[in-house]
Formats: C-alpha cells, sequence, structure tokens
C-alpha cells in the first residue's frame, strides 16, 4: 500500500505511446482476449460463492430454530438436513476450484503473453543499439543506456504480466460485489458506499504527506549510488591524495539523509493500511447493527447478512488496487516511452550500395572545407583544411576540448561532417565501407 505514496512518473505522451504499446500485444491479440475472458469467469465464479452459501447458512438457521422450537415445547427433536448443507458446501468446493483453474489459465497465459511481447521489444532494442552512432553513446551514461534495456523493460513486464490482469480481476469484482449487495439490500449496500469517501481522504493526505519523502529518498539515493561510484572508480586518487576521511563523512552525510527520508516515507505510507482497516471496521460495525435490526423485523435473514459482510470486505480492497495499478501503469507507459524514444533515436547513415573498399591505401588524407558541430547552435570546427601525404606524421596538439578527439572520430565516421569533405587516396569516405574504413587504422 505504501506505492501510493510514491511520486508517480508520467509519461509525456500518454495515449500515444499506450497505443504503440499495444500495437506490440496485437500479434498475441488472441491469447490476451482468452486472457480476458478467464479474468472475468474467475472473478463471476468467486464473487457467486457467498450468494449460494446464503442457502447453507439460512438451512442451518432454520435447523437451530427448529431445535429450540422443538426444545421449548418438549417436542421430538427435528434432524438438520445435513444433505441439502453438503450438496451446498460441494457447488461452492466446485465454484472456488473452477474459479482457481480460471485464474491458473489466465495467469498462464499471460506470462507467454508478456515475455513474448517483451522478447519482440528487446530484440529490436538490441538490433537498434547496433545501428546508433557513436554520438548517442557520448550523449549518454552506460547506466542510462542499460536502464532502458534492464529496468524499463522488467517494469513493462512485469505490469503486463501481473498488474493488468489485476486490473481487470478488480474492476469485474467491483462490479460484481455491488450487484450482489444490491439483491440483498440496497439500504446496507447505501451504507458501505457512503465510506468510501473516507477511503480517499485517508489515502489521499497520506499520499500527500509521504510523497515529498519519497521524493527525497529517491533524490539521497542518486547521490549516494553517484558518490559511491565515483568514490570507487577514482580510488587510486582519493588514497593519493588523503581524501579517504573526506570521503567517509560525504558518504555519511548523504547516508543520514537517505535514512532520514526513507525511515519518514514508509512509516508515514505504512499508516494507510491500518487506517484503512479501522474506516473498514467502522463500516462493519454499521452493517452489523442495521443488519440486525433488519433479521429482527424479518426483512433479511442471518445467511444473507453473514454473505453481505463477506461482500462488503471483498468491497474496498479492489478499489485501493485499482488506484495503485493506475499508478504503476502511469509509471510503466513512462518506461514504454523511453524505450520508444531509443527506437525512435536517428541510425547512423548507412554505406552506399555501390561503397568501395581500398585494398592497399597509400596514406593520403585530406580534410577539405568541413564544417562540424555536437550541437546544431555550437559550431566546433568550420572551414577546416588538412592535407596530409603519404608518409607524413602530423601531431595535433590543443587543450582539452580543442577538438582533437573530433577529429579522430570523423576520420573514422563515428560521426557524420556538416559540410565539406575528408577523402582517403582521393576518396571521399563516405564512398568506402565503414568496416574497411575504421580497419584501416
Amino acid at each position: 500500500m505504501g506505492s501510493l505514496g510514491k511520486p508517480v512518473e508520467k509519461a509525456k505522451n500518454f495515449k500515444g505511446t499506450l497505443f504503440r504499446l499495444m500495437r506490440y500485444l496485437k500479434p498475441q491479440r488472441t491469447k490476451f482476449m482468452t486472457v480476458f475472458i478467464f479474468a472475468i469467469l474467475s472473478t463471476i465464479f468467486s464473487i457467486i460463492g457467498p450468494k449460494i452459501m446464503i442457502k447453507a447458512v439460512n438451512k442451518i438457521a432454520e435447523g437451530f430454530g427448529a431445535k429450540m422450537m422443538a426444545l421449548k415445547l418438549h417436542q421430538p427433536i427435528p434432524a438438520m438436513d445435513f444433505k441439502y448443507i453438503g450438496q451446498i458446501v460441494l457447488i461452492l468446493i466446485g465454484l472456488y476450484l473452477i474459479s482457481a483453474a480460471f485464474s491458473y489459465l489466465q495467469q498462464y497465459i499471460m506470462a507467454g503473453v508478456a515475455q513474448k511481447t517483451v522478447y519482440h521489444m528487446r530484440k529490436e532494442v538490441n538490433e537498434k543499439l547496433s545501428r546508433l552512432p557513436l554520438k548517442f553513446f557520448d550523449a549518454r551514461t552506460h547506466g542510462e543506456i542499460l536502464s532502458r534495456v534492464t529496468n524499463d523493460f522488467d517494469n513493462i513486464s512485469t505490469t503486463l504480466q501481473q498488474s493488468l490482469t489485476q486490473l481487470i480481476t478488480s474492476i469485474v469484482t467491483i462490479i460484481g460485489v455491488i450487484v450482489m449487495m444490491l439483491s440483498i439490500s440496497p439500504l446496507l449496500t447505501l451504507i458501505v458506499i457512503l465510506t468510501l469517501p473516507l477511503y480517499v481522504v485517508v489515502t489521499m493526505n497520506i499520499a500527500k504527506r509521504s510523497q515529498k519523502h519519497f521524493a527525497a529518498q529517491q533524490k539521497s539515493l542518486g547521490e549516494l549510488n553517484g558518490h559511491v561510484e565515483e568514490m570507487y572508480t577514482g580510488h587510486k586518487i582519493v588514497k593519493a591524495y588523503g581524501r579517504e576521511e573526506e570521503s567517509i563523512t560525504t558518504f555519511n552525510s548523504i547516508n543520514d539523509r537517505l535514512y532520514t527520508a526513507g525511515y519518514k516515507a514508509q512509516f508515514i505510507s505504512g499508516i494507510i493500511m491500518p487506517l484503512m482497516r479501522f474506516v473498514g471496521n467502522i463500516g462493519y460495525v454499521i452493517v452489523v447493527v442495521v443488519g440486525g435490526i433488519f433479521a429482527t423485523m424479518g426483512t433479511i435473514t442471518i445467511g444473507e447478512i453473514l454473505a453481505f459482510i463477506q461482500y462488503s470486505r471483498q468491497f474496498t480492497m479492489p478499489i485501493v488496487q485499482t488506484a495503485n495499478i493506475a499508478n504503476i501503469i502511469q509509471s510503466t507507459i513512462a518506461s514504454a516511452e523511453r524505450v520508444f524514444e531509443l527506437l525512435d533515436e536517428v541510425e547512423e547513415v548507412p554505406d552506399h550500395a555501390d561503397a568501395q573498399v581500398i585494398a592497399f591505401p597509400k596514406g593520403d588524407v585530406r580534410f577539405e572545407n568541413v564544417n562540424f558541430s555536437y550541437k546544431e547552435d555550437e559550431t566546433l570546427i568550420k572551414a577546416m583544411n588538412i592535407d596530409v601525404q603519404q608518409g607524413h606524421t602530423i601531431a595535433i596538439v590543443g587543450p582539452t576540448g580543442a577538438g582533437k578527439t573530433t577529429l579522430v572520430n570523423l576520420l573514422m565516421r563515428f560521426y557524420e561532417i556538416n559540410a565539406g569533405k575528408i577523402t582517403i587516396d582521393g576518396v571521399d569516405i563516405r564512398d568506402i565501407k565503414r568496416c574497411a574504413l575504421r580497419s584501416m587504422f
């Protein structure tokens, strides 16, 4: 329940990303519809149980009533109709077994649907990564790319496999339980529904209070991970300059902030469930009292009261689950959007169909009026001309950021120039196969 208080990451284009994700499910639409139907059937068979149980409870109540009346009138005690009760119990067992079977089948089929969908998406991403230019990897950290390939896909897989079926089950349960409660007592149903605003007030207030602490927790966790990574990768430098104590002090400071934020976030969000049980018990007491009054008036039976109490217990949990799953789906669509952003990245310019291979390169390299910029509005190289003849050695020197590595990247076509041309032995490098070009150096 604590996840209700966490700040939800939202997609920039929820509708477009959702429809695009659904297209990946299209090849599995038959199985997906089967899962949808099985989830509904499993829930329906589960909901019918308490309604049928009414007959068994009423029969037992009638038997005890007849026994008490017989004792009072000093008459023979009538036998309890255990055969009828046994038949009801067998019917209930059969219903719950059928419900469990449908639930198992829908989970089994959905697991295959989710894994096949994610398999195809992961395959597309892997193939895409092999076609992306070096500038894509230079502009992003390894952690960010790995997060898209691992964490985002895990999030999508979990939602497809579990959250979607839970959402279907929760919605059907809410509708089914309301119908069953109305069939028993419209007034008691109204009492249960009137407690819903209390649930909303409780969850919203606690979510607002805990959200800022969850945000602080995520921020502190990111700082801690960054500090640890920096200290371990630069361990030799830390040791060389004697910065161990400073590093430990910084770690302890961030760790303390993480502890404080995490403790507050988990504690406040952990209050949600006890308070919801408290609100549920208030509704339970009211239902029992009003139901008891109706029972004494003869407008409702004991079996119906027990069934109604069971339905009222089933009513609140799906509502909370639906709200929680809605947050999870928003986070999942945000993950899918990041994956699709990667798939939509501009790929490396493909080789021409008639691209050449210089079998025996001489080594004449020329840069002719070359323009290049990493960013469109920031020109790095403008009208540059370099002519390196065969056998010559030229040193390229300059401060950090002057463009020394950039020249090598341009020469090997890790980046494409904006204007001009680069030739090797008089052949434009864009007319040479990449693998052959890079094998020269």
